[in-house]
This record gives structure tokens, C-alpha cells and sequence, in this order.
């Protein structure tokens, strides 16, 4: 029997990749006014965005235990062999609430086989997590295969990206109302990264011509065109495509990338980044399959 691949909505893989690779995918809540949405599903992104440009505020909550208690059920039921790898826990408590249900769904389905794995990780950087995990469970690879990839994955993925308006990120809590007055009078972009699955600022950067350049310059740092060569890059962004297509430019100019994954950044994890955001998503080693 072959591994099922579960994962959610801020994976911000596209939905052709979501399809061909037959990855089951669970909605984040986002919500408006004390109505809820389902992320993908029951609003678009671009709504989002064009909301929050007009000073719309949106909030995010994570998957409910209903539905987890409802979908491991069914795979329980079913006799299934799951892997579910949840969006960074320094981010959401999607992954604790995965595992306090699956303990209940154990009790009673004792036989059910489900891992759970944090990702540590966001938008297109969390899916090339899971788009390798589906790509191995298509071939056929056993579980144990697919979660030693996973888990060098989850080591190994860089983030690094910049939102258009620090306001933003003073609303999702990411930074003090100081350093957003002063960051937006100052018209200063901050550069971020993921550590360990929670946003780390690293430089701030002012003007968005120099934006790029200090994000290609960390990327260099980080790893080499040696590595990078036959890899996947990932780029997403805060429906902001010319600036998601200037990267992809200066990144297959400066280190010869060739395949990339770009995507717009889903509304779970925009609420709180913001239109105009851009990141960019790699590993610092290829993933040597051996």
C-alpha cells in the first residue's frame, strides 16, 4: 500500500503540483468581521490582498481539531499509511492540535499508521517539503525514506523575504509600533528569515532596489551555485508577480537556476505578510538520495 501525503493550506504549492501529485490538503481559517473562510477554498488570496490595500484587516486561526478528528478518521477507517506534515509550530498550533487528535484517534483505530512533522517552515518552502514527500510516496519509496528526506529537508530549507509595508507585520505581531512608524517613514524593508520555524529579522534595507540585492547577496552566503544547480527554487509572493519575476531573473542570471515554483502567497499566511511581499525559498545542499 503506498504512503498518503497530508499537508495544509500555507504550503502555497500550486494546485496543478497538488493535483498530479494527489496531496490531500487542509484549509487554515482566515477571518473577516468574525466570519470565517476557508483559505483557498471559500476566499482567494487576491481578495485578501485587495481588501488589505484598502485597510481591511484580516485575522488567521488554525485547522480546527473537528476536521483533523474528521480526516484521520477516514484514513483510519480506510486502512491508510499517512504522513502529515504540518506548517512550522513556531508559527501556528496547527501541529500541536495535529498531535493531541491523533492520540485520540490512536486510542481508538490502535493500528492506524500517521506520522506527524513540523516543517519549521512557510509558503513554498514548507510545499517543496511536501512536494518531495509526494513526489517519493508516487514512486513508490517506503516511509522511511520519505521521512529521511523530509527531515533533511526541514534542516536544510532557507527562507529569506521582505514585505512591501512593515505595517503589516506590526499587525501580526512581527514587530513594535516604533519600529513600524520609523521603518515606514524611513521607507526601510526589512530582510527575515526562518529559524527553527519562527521569523528572525536580519537586515534592514532601505529602498527596494538594494531589497534585491540583499537578498541575493544572503543567498550566496548560504550556499553555492554548486548546490543550487538541478534544485528547485522557490518564489512567493504578496500578489506582487513583476517583483516575483525580477527575482527569478537575478537568480538564474547570478547562480543558473533553471527550475523554479512560483506562487502566489496563500491568504493563511498573507493576512499577516501583506501585499507586495516576496520570498525566496532554497536548500543549502542537495538532498543526495543514497
Amino acid at each position: 500500500m503506498g504512503i498518503k501525503i497530508l499537508s495544509d493550506s500555507a504550503c502555497d504549492l500550486p494546485k496543478e503540483l497538488i493535483q498530479e501529485y494527489s496531496i490531500d490538503i487542509l484549509p487554515i481559517v482566515v477571518i473577516k468581521d468574525d466570519k470565517e473562510y476557508l483559505d483557498n477554498i471559500t476566499i482567494e488570496s487576491k481578495k485578501v490582498y485587495d481588501d488589505m490595500r484598502n485597510g481591511e484587516v484580516y485575522k488567521t486561526a488554525q485547522i480546527p481539531p473537528s476536521v483533523f478528528q474528521e480526516r484521520f478518521t477516514e484514513y483510519a477507517q480506510n486502512g491508510d499509511n499517512v504522513i502529515y506534515i504540518a506548517f512550522s509550530s513556531g508559527l501556528s498550533g496547527t501541529y500541536q492540535t495535529s498531535l493531541f487528535v491523533r492520540d485520540e484517534i490512536l486510542e481508538k483505530y490502535p493500528k492506524f499508521q500517521l506520522d506527524i512533522i513540523d516543517s519549521k517552515s512557510a509558503t513554498v518552502g514548507f510545499g517543496l517539503i511536501v512536494l518531495e514527500a509526494a513526489k517519493m510516496a508516487k514512486e513508490g519509496r517506503t516511509k522511511e525514506e520519505i521521512i529521511k528526506a523530509i527531515e533533511f529537508y526541514v534542516e536544510n530549507i532557507e527562507h529569506i523575504f521582505t514585505v512591501d509595508d512593515i505595517e503589516y507585520l506590526f499587525r501580526g505581531g512581527r514587530v513594535s509600533r516604533t519600529q513600524a512608524f520609523f521603518g515606514g517613514l524611513l521607507n526601510i524593508k526589512p530582510v527575515l528569515h526562518v529559524d527553527d520555524g519562527k521569523l528572525v529579522p536580519l537586515e534592514k534595507v532601505r529602498g527596494k532596489n538594494k531589497v534585491f540585492k540583499t537578498m541575493l547577496d544572503i543567498m550566496e552566503k548560504r550556499t553555492s551555485e554548486v548546490e543550487l544547480k538541478d534544485q528547485i527554487v522557490g518564489i512567493s509572493h504578496g500578489d506582487n508577480i513583476e517583483g516575483a519575476m525580477k527575482l527569478k531573473e537575478l537568480i538564474s542570471e547570478k547562480f543558473g537556476v533553471e527550475t523554479f515554483i512560483i506562487n502566489t502567497i496563500g491568504a493563511s499566511i498573507g493576512a499577516h505578510s501583506g501585499p507586495g511581499t516576496l520570498a525566496i525559498f532554497f536548500l543549502r545542499e542537495r538532498y543526495k538520495d543514497n
